[in-house]
Order: C-alpha cells, then structure tokens, then sequence
C-alpha cells in the first residue's frame, strides 16, 4: 500500500496563490489515480480534482476550476497541486489521495487558511 505525506499548506490572504506536494513511499504511484480532496469545518470531504494515470487526463471540482491544477511526476513519485486566486472558501484541511482498482490510500493532511 502507498503511503501519502502532504506538505505545503499554510496562511494566506485572498487571492494569493499557494502549491501543495503529496509524496508517495511503499510503492510507485505510476499506476495509480491520485488526486486531491478537502474537508472543511462542519462539512463532507470533497473532491477537489484528479489525474488519470493512464492518460494523465485532469478532473477538477467546479468551484476551483480554472484557479487550481494538478500534476504529478512519477519519477519524483509525487504529486502536486496549484492553488491560484485563493478564496476565503477554500479553506480546509487538503488531503493526497491515491487509488489503484480496489487499493486506496489517503494522506493525513495539510492544512490551508485563506483570510479575506
């Protein structure tokens, strides 16, 4: 199983930008669907957005489309998100998320503040 670290979390202001990492270990992501949800207080886990890994093809929540973009390096066994135009809205917790037919994993997560 895969185990997840996210890193790159923090406190901005409203319209700042701000990129997180998600680093995998225990095993390769190469075959892996990864993406990225958050959970706010009081509210459901959401899905953020997603990549594919057999076409690299890109999925994302409407509320942040166009502002955030995922990526990922499998030679860095890594994963990443871009967070541009940040709203007082966006604040959560931001969780890495991997997938694999039956085989999941999810990290423990970064926190993101964005004060208006």
């Amino acid at each position: 199983q895969v185990q997840l670290v996210e890193s790159g979390g923090g406190l901005v202001q409203a319209g700042d930008s701000l990129s997180l990492s998600c680093a995998a270990s225990g095993r390769t992501i190469n075959n892996y669907d990864m993406g990225w949800y958050r959970q706010a207080p009081g509210k459901e886990r959401e899905f953020v957005a997603s990549i594919s890994w057999r076409s690299g093809s890109t999925y994302y929540a409407d509320s942040v489309k166009g502002r955030f973009t995922i990526s990922r390096d499998n030679a860095k066994n890594a994963v990443y998100l871009r967070m541009n135009s940040l709203k007082p809205e966006d604040t959560a917790i931001y969780y890495c998320h991997a997938a694999a037919g039956s085989s999941f994993s999810w990290g423990q997560g970064t926190q993101v503040t964005v004060s208006s």
